[in-house]
């Protein structure tokens, strides 16, 4: 596997020389790319000689250079050609850049360019660590995936003591290993996804809908494809553009929804439900524009339960996991979701909380599986799609484990 190490320029630039042998040890080739203010503090030669590999420093190269490649347009194919890109250290300049979308130097168009998962351990001065504007730059750039090792804590170069220091070169080099494996743990997996709402129609300008965004699914559709996973995403109405899955499916009403599911489950070795589906239809459709001078009132009946006739028709092997969206009697409520409709985990999450749940880009909740209630924290939804893909990883591995009987 082939490792992007990008070299930013502080005090720490040095400690990128022993990361680069670490992960050479580890059986990866390394190619290392410099900004110019890290070739203030190390040569590139440093790095040639490590890795035996040339070294990036600038975005044009010269042709006669024995540290840099000469393509101008070389980022796109060291982009197309890593399995991540790890930046050690990473200034508070770096971090900004990336955020931003700034592609000023050849780090930063790289990390821009590349779709590997990317991995940053910043370095620098503490209050600069605690700036809001450092923070909200780390908040962006986990938002969209990438893993932040946390700085250490202790004496700076600076002189000054506190938050800031490099982590240590294991634990930097563990991370990255352990972000690759992740990328890949859900290879060979086709991932079936519903997400969003249902409107089902009253007459030709109205209809029965509710708040769902759909955000959570297709957070949950571009992490299952970030770590290697085949995916299926079926939508009801949303204005979110889908992420790069192998088949998108857009539905309006529950009964195109049960359809499209249907349709595509049986080819599905994991599905994750979602999606907000409409729990009643108007019981029949007018086929002119109601007027408002009537007086209204509404027939409606109950739609087909989805989750419930899956979790009844699901072939062994198969991964059902549910959503509950919950107002009272939390754990209850979600409990008997989970036995009620055969599912292997149900995600909980409490709607009348602010600012997290629906159109929100935040969420909160518990993974709730027959034997275990996983709390996860206020986070990103993107963030808490990892979450729920890592309990999606032990279940299949729990279902893969030989039983020992006596």
């Amino acid at each position: 596997m082939k490792i992007a190490l990008g070299v930013t320029g502080g005090i720490a630039a040095y400690k990128a020389a022993e990361i680069a042998r670490r992960l050479q040890d580890r059986g990866l080739r390394v190619q290392v790319v410099m900004t110019a203010s890290a070739q203030e503090f190390v040569r590139p030669l440093t790095f040639a000689a490590l890795t035996g590999e040339k070294v990036i420093t600038e975005m044009f190269s010269q042709r006669d250079s024995n540290s840099t490649l000469d393509s101008s347009v070389e980022h796109i194919g060291v982009a197309q050609s890593i399995d991540a890109l790890l930046v050690a250290p990473a200034t508070a300049a770096t971090l900004a850049r990336f955020a931003h979308g700034l592609a000023e130097d050849f780090l930063s168009t790289l990390y821009l360019a590349t779709t590997a998962p990317v991995v940053v351990a910043p370095a620098m001065n503490v209050n600069m660590w605690r700036h809001p504007a450092t923070q909200t730059n780390l908040q962006t750039l986990r938002s969209r995936g990438v893993t932040i090792v946390e700085p250490g804590e202790g004496y700076l170069a600076c002189g000054m003591t506190g938050e800031g220091r490099l982590a240590d070169t294991d634990v930097i080099v563990e991370a990255l290993l352990a972000r690759i494996a992740q990328s890949q743990d859900l290879a060979g997996e086709h991932i079936l996804i519903s997400a969003g709402p249902t409107y089902e129609p009253i007459d030709p300008v109205r209809f029965l809908g509710n708040r769902s965004s759909g955000k959570m699914g297709y957070a949950l559709a571009e992490a299952a494809v970030r770590r290697g996973a085949k995916v299926t995403l079926v939508s009801g109405p949303t204005a979110l553009t889908p992420p790069a899955v192998a088949e998108f499916v857009s539905v309006e009403t529950s009964a195109q929804m049960r359809e499209a599911l249907l349709a595509r489950f049986g080819h599905a070795s994991i599905t994750i439900m979602t999606a907000a589906v409409s729990d009643f239809s108007p019981a029949s459709l007018s086929a002119q524009k109601i007027k408002r001078e009537a007086a209204l009132h509404l027939d409606l009946q109950p739609t087909a339960d989805i989750l419930a006739e899956l979790g009844t028709t699901r072939a062994p092997g198969q991964l059902l996991i549910g959503f509950a969206a919950e107002t009272e009697n939390l754990t209850e409520n979600a409990r008997r979701k989970l036995e009620r409709k055969h599912l292997d985990a149900i995600v909980l999450n409490d709607v009348s909380r602010p600012g997290i749940g629906f159109a929100s880009e935040r969420n909160a909740g518990h993974i709730i599986t027959a034997a275990a209630s996983i709390e996860v924290p206020e986070m990103s939804k993107l963030e808490m799609a990892a979450r729920i893909l890592d309990e999606v990883v032990k279940l299949r591995a729990a279902q893969q484990t030989p039983k020992v009987t006596a």
